[in-house]
């Protein structure tokens, strides 16, 4: 029943509604777009060389875990197209300042590096950001278009 409404959403361009939540289990490599609590699109996710944790330092190559917010869409990145992850929060500045640390921070989405775009269909089996959430070109677009400024992701492990 559950594929009967999906396939109904898409096709009726309901799918192309806003969605009220992005949420990125890393540990699947996924990145699911929701919808009043219902997963609207899935997506494979690339991240950085070492995923597994919480980022605690700026350089580590990892994802931040936990919520946060997409603050600001950007149209002129290195990669193509991106949208920004409002990291680090206020916990995670005061955690890196007791370690003698800085936060790290220019967390994005974001689509494949510009000009290669065309190795996606390689480059997404790997971790090969430095701590950013990597889509293909393709699917970036789509997200831009249903994830507005604002939206809630939670990343977890």
């Amino acid at each position: 029943m559950r594929y009967i409404a999906l396939l109904f959403l898409f096709f009726t361009n309901a799918a192309l509604a806003q969605v009220d939540l992005v949420k990125v289990d890393k540990s699947e490599r996924k990145l699911y777009l929701i919808d009043d609590g219902t997963v609207v699109k899935e997506y494979d996710v690339a991240f950085g060389a070492n995923p597994k944790g919480h980022k605690q330092q700026e350089g580590d190559e990892r994802t931040p875990e936990g919520t946060y917010t997409l603050d600001y869409k950007k149209e002129d990145s290195a990669f193509y197209r991106a949208m920004h992850v409002r990291y680090p929060n206020a916990q995670d500045r005061a955690d890196a300042k007791k370690r003698g640390v800085s936060p790290g921070g220019f967390i994005m989405v974001h689509g494949q590096r510009n000009w290669l775009g065309w190795l996606a269909p390689i480059t997404q089996h790997f971790n090969w950001t430095d701590g950013c959430i990597a889509l293909t070109n393709s699917e970036m677009d789509e997200f831009m278009d249903l994830v507005q400024v604002g939206t809630e992701i939670q990343i977890e492990w």
